[in-house]
C-alpha cells in the first residue's frame, strides 16, 4: 500500500524546505520509494497525495532494484556513459565499487549509510575535499539509474544528507589556491627545463619545455589544451587560435573558443617545426612530469603546472586588461570564478599597468 509523509528542514540560510516522500511497502519491506522537495508545504502535500493516488491506480513500473555495486558496474560497462567520464571521476567510481556502501540496495540508501562511508574514508586518511568527490560522483551515478537502466535508486537522500556532512566536516570544498611562481623561481625553472630539453637519451622525443612553459603563461591555457591545438586551428592573419572543447562544467563538449595569441605567444607558435598536425605534438603528462622533476630537484614547493594559468591571468589584470578581456583568453564563462580563483595580484606590479 502506498503512503506519503512530509519532512520539514531548514537550510543554512534559514529558508524552509518540505520533502514529500512516497513509499510502497510489501510484507513490511519498502519495495518502492520516491521523493521530491518543495519550498511550500502545501505543494509537498499535493504532490504526495497525487503520487499515492497514481501508484495505487496504476501500480509501480516494474523497475529493478540492485546493489550500488551492481549499479556502478552497469555504469562502467555502458560505453555512452563511461567514455564521457573524466579520469578523476572514473577513478572515484571504480573505488566506490569496492567500498562497503556498494553492498547497499539502490532504493534503500539512507543518510546513515552515506555518513558511515564518509567516516570510514576520513578514518583511512582521506581529506574532506576527497570525500566530497565520493558523494558527488555516487549521486551522479544514481541519477542515471532510473532513466538509463530502469533501476530504482533513492537519489533524493543526498539532498538531505549533504548539509549534515558539511556540518560534521566530513566533506568540504578545496581551499582557494593563491600560489604564483616568484620571478626567481621562474628563472630557476627555465634554467632547469632548458637543461632537461637539451638532454636526449635513447632517441627520446625532445620536448621544447621552455617554449611550452612560456606559451602556457602567455595564453593561460591548460597543458592539455596547449598540446591539442593544431596548425589548422591557427589564424595567422589575426594572430589567434581556435581552442576546441574548453573545459566547462555545464557543457562537456563543443566549447570551441577563439583565443588571441598575445605578447610573444604568436612568435613561439611560428618557430615550432611543422612536422605534425599539432603545434605542440607532445603528451601533456610528459610535459608536466618533466616540470615536476625539475621543480622537485630545485626544492620549489607547492607549485603546480596549473598555477601557470593563474600566473598568466594575473599578469593580464596587472597590465590593465578588463575582466571580460581576460576571460576571452582564459575561456571562463563565469567571471566570478575567474576573479576569485584564477587571479592573485601582486600590488607592486600595478605600477607597470598599461595606459
Amino acid at each position: 500500500m502506498a503512503s506519503y509523509s512530509i519532512e520539514h528542514r531548514k537550510l543554512v540560510s534559514g529558508e524552509s524546505r518540505y520533502r514529500s516522500q512516497v513509499v510502497i511497502k510489501k510484507g513490511g519491506r519498502i519495495i518502492h520509494r520516491e521523493q521530491k522537495t518543495f519550498r511550500k508545504k502545501a505543494h509537498a502535500v499535493e504532490y504526495g497525495k497525487k503520487r499515492v493516488f497514481e501508484l495505487e491506480a496504476e501500480g509501480v513500473n516494474k523497475s529493478q532494484v540492485v546493489t550500488l555495486g551492481e549499479l556502478i558496474e552497469k555504469y562502467i560497462y555502458d560505453a555512452n556513459l563511461w567514455n564521457n567520464t573524466g579520469r578523476t571521476k572514473r577513478y572515484v567510481i571504480e573505488m566506490l565499487r569496492d567500498c562497503d556502501i556498494a553492498n547497499v540496495l539502490s532504493n534503500e540508501l539512507k543518510p546513515s549509510d552515506i555518513i558511515q562511508h564518509c567516516k570510514n574514508r576520513i578514518a583511512a586518511g582521506a581529506k574532506p575535499v576527497t570525500v566530497y568527490h565520493d558523494v558527488a560522483y555516487l549521486r551522479s551515478v544514481m541519477r542515471k539509474a532510473k532513466p538509463v537502466f530502469n533501476i530504482d535508486a533513492n537519489v533524493g537522500v543526498f539532498e538531505e544528507t549533504i548539509p549534515i556532512l558539511v556540518e560534521m566536516k566530513l566533506i568540504g570544498r578545496s581551499e582557494k589556491r593563491t600560489r604564483r611562481p616568484k620571478d626567481d623561481e621562474l628563472e630557476q625553472l627555465r634554467e632547469g627545463l632548458l637543461q632537461r630539453q637539451n638532454f636526449r637519451k635513447n632517441g627520446n622525443v625532445r620536448i621544447p619545455f621552455i617554449d611550452i612553459l612560456d606559451f602556457s603563461v602567455l595564453t593561460c591555457m591548460r597543458i592539455g589544451e596547449v598540446c591539442a591545438i593544431t596548425w589548422e586551428d591557427l589564424d595567422e592573419k589575426n594572430k589567434q587560435v581556435l581552442v576546441r572543447n574548453r573545459k566547462d562544467p555545464r557543457k562537456k563538449s563543443g566549447n570551441h573558443m577563439l583565443v588571441p595569441l598575445l605578447g610573444e605567444s604568436f612568435d613561439i607558435v611560428m618557430r615550432q617545426p611543422r612536422e605534425s598536425d599539432r603545434i605542440f605534438p607532445y603528451n601533456p603528462r610528459s610535459v608536466t612530469a618533466g616540470f615536476q622533476r625539475v621543480r622537485n630537484a630545485l626544492g620549489i614547493t607547492d607549485l603546480r603546472y596549473h598555477d601557470l594559468r593563474r600566473e598568466g591571468a594575473s599578469r593580464l589584470f596587472e597590465k590593465g586588461y578588463s575582466i571580460e578581456e581576460v576571460a576571452q583568453v582564459t575561456g571562463h564563462r563565469n567571471l566570478n570564478v575567474l576573479w576569485t580563483v584564477y587571479t592573485e595580484l601582486f600590488p607592486h606590479k600595478l605600477h607597470d599597468k598599461k595606459h
